[in-house]
């Protein structure tokens, strides 16, 4: 069984306790939609940048953020493998959203779908979402010199029980009460010991640790992007998440990478309890904008619109699994507050952002 060795510091109760400060400043500020909604799809965009970025994607954050409105891939001018990895992700996130919404558990086949996602189009459909089958090595190349291998990863065969070993652990943490910040970072770093697909291991095991958090109720109202943090020292990600030179051998402290791994995600929150009190400083209209705060479930379908570009009863009654006249009462308060506007009519009629 996976039985991660760590020792919760000093460091880390500090770094924890200040992030539970972050995180009710964050969760109780009344934030206008459109500011919430724009934060939201910044850090949605800067998570799939960074994320692909770390693996070498060339894409900048102007040409993510275009596919993130539009995925139109034919609008970029770029290898086709970046494009298709910025889309992948992106639906990787989408998927992850779902999980959360329909409270589903991590399994070993919410991992393969998260893998998958990550890798259609860019990997063999017999490898993409299914174990590697044969060995796999981290190799750091040279121009000039021979290959050097980092990291041999354990035996084809073992990675399948090695993953059903963590998916019975991030279930067991649950009862041991472990801080989900820490269980995240676990799960992060032992996808890349196991490393076991043949290629997309450090993009799972960072969307992953997400889904982790977002699962747990650190989701932050989806506002951070801790992949920023990783790729602006990728050197000290990359030495930071070294667990020597094979998984048999491997450091089995994880202590090192929790430390590094909670930094992260305390700056990254900081950034956001900043944001956030900056727009709180911001004068607005008061007649009009200063009292439209709205709850979870209208903020749920202004972000569907956002995403989408129109959202009708329909889909009101699919989002939020409520009667036609619920879902009516619904837009019809947004309508009314100037969020969104009606097109079409009857049967026709749909909604847009006002």
């Amino acid at each position: 069984m996976f039985d991660p060795q760590f020792k919760i510091t000093n460091k880390i109760v500090s770094m924890l306790t200040s992030i539970a400060g972050a995180k009710a400043a964050i969760d109780r500020a009344k934030l206008l939609p459109k500011h919430e909604l724009r934060l939201r799809r910044q850090a949605l965009v800067r998570m799939t940048h960074s994320s692909t970025a770390i693996e070498g994607n060339i894409l900048n954050i102007h040409q993510v953020e275009e596919l993130a409105k539009h995925s139109n891939a034919l609008k970029i001018d770029a290898p086709a493998r970046d494009v298709y990895e910025v889309v992948n992700y992106l639906a990787a996130l989408k998927y992850i959203q779902k999980v959360v919404e329909k409270k589903q558990p991590i399994t070993e086949k919410v991992i393969l779908k998260i893998h998958g996602l990550v890798t259609e189009n860019t990997l063999p459909k017999e490898q993409s979402g299914r174990y590697r089958q044969g060995p796999i090595y981290v190799v750091r190349k040279k121009f000039g010199w021979p290959d050097e291998t980092l990291y041999t990863g354990p035996a084809a065969d073992k990675v399948a029980e090695l993953v059903k070993d963590l998916v019975a652990w991030i279930q067991d943490s649950v009862k041991k009460d472990i801080h989900p910040i820490l269980v995240a970072g676990i799960v992060h770093q032992e996808i890349a010991a196991i490393h076991p697909f043949n290629d997309g291991n450090g993009r799972t095991a960072r969307a992953l640790a997400t889904l982790v958090l977002y699962e747990r109720g650190y989701d932050f109202r989806r506002l951070f992007a801790l992949e920023d943090y990783y790729n602006k020292a990728r050197p000290k990600y990359y030495a930071a998440i070294n667990i020597g030179k094979n998984y048999k051998e491997r450091r089995v402290d994880f202590t090192p990478w929790l430390e590094y791994f909670v930094k992260g995600f305390k700056e990254e929150t900081d950034n956001v309890k900043e944001k956030i009190a900056a727009l709180q400083m911001k004068k607005v209209d008061e007649k009009i904008q200063s009292k439209i705060y709205l709850d979870k479930d209208q903020m749920q379908l202004l972000d569907f619109v956002d995403k989408v570009g129109k959202i009708t009863t329909k889909d009101v009654v699919d989002i939020l699994r409520c009667p036609q006249r619920t879902a009516q009462f619904h837009l019809q308060k947004l309508k009314k507050l100037g969020m969104i506007k009606q097109i079409g009519k009857a049967r026709a009629a749909g909604y847009v952002l006002g």
